[in-house]
């Protein structure tokens, strides 16, 4: 089974392309304002590296949110097109818990957090348990001083949103508090590959007509709509 996942919760995405077990490709794009302008030709890049065409893949994956959300609606359009246009299949994944798989078998708490504006985060905490990881605290948008405050064990933060208030975060949890290397501090198009394709493996697809990004909260048109 061939599959190719997109991840465009932030602003550095990315395409990767696996054949069964195996990562065959993977390109990233570092974008100022969205991935409209780039994602098809980091998609490009990609097959190109692997040797393939798009009709080659089997199965569409992308990493649904929470994230931006321009980036969001660029990447699920992309694959919902793609699949309308080849016939293929679609298969969406958690970006954080996604995320939380740069840092697998951690003994401590793995916590991502994206930045989510107005002074909030989005996160989620999930513990290493066999093969995979399992949730602490659900995926939501909070305060970071509120995320702290339900936390008692060593934890390892992820993201853009940990650097934002490392500060905060070393002073609440002090050596509690671990930060993951540079290169983990960014969601890994691999990791949404690999968690795209064991739900394919399992038969666990989206219907792309129904398929809708998981912002978690209301965008400022829904807001300002429910204030009316």
């Amino acid at each position: 089974m061939r599959l190719l996942a997109i991840e465009t919760s932030t602003m550095l995405g990315g395409i990767a392309v696996m054949e069964d077990d195996t990562l065959i490709a993977e390109s990233r794009m570092n974008v100022k304002s969205t991935h409209s302008g780039r994602i098809m030709a980091g998609i490009d890049a990609a097959l190109g590296t692997a040797g393939l065409t798009i009709d080659a893949i089997d199965v569409f994956g992308i990493a649904s949110g929470p994230g931006s959300f321009t980036g969001l609606r660029v990447g699920l359009s992309t694959v919902k097109g793609l699949s309308y246009a080849t016939g293929k299949r679609v298969v969406s994944v958690s970006t954080l818990e996604a995320f939380a798989w740069n840092v697998p078998f951690s003994q401590y708490l793995v916590c991502p957090l994206l930045d989510a504006r107005k002074k909030e985060v989005y996160a989620g905490v999930f513990r290493w348990s066999e093969n995979g990881f399992t949730k602490v605290i659900e995926e939501q948008t909070i305060k970071i001083d509120a995320l702290l405050s339900a936390m008692g064990e060593s934890v390892i933060f992820l993201g853009e949103g940990s650097l934002l208030y490392k500060d905060r975060i070393q002073a609440s949890l002090g050596e509690k508090a671990f930060f993951a290397a540079p290169q983990d501090m960014v969601p890994s198009p691999a990791n949404v590959a690999y968690l795209c394709m064991t739900k394919a493996r399992n038969n666990f697809f989206d219907d792309p007509v129904r398929l809708v990004p998981r912002y978690i909260r209301k965008s400022e048109a829904e807001i300002k709509n429910s204030r009316k």
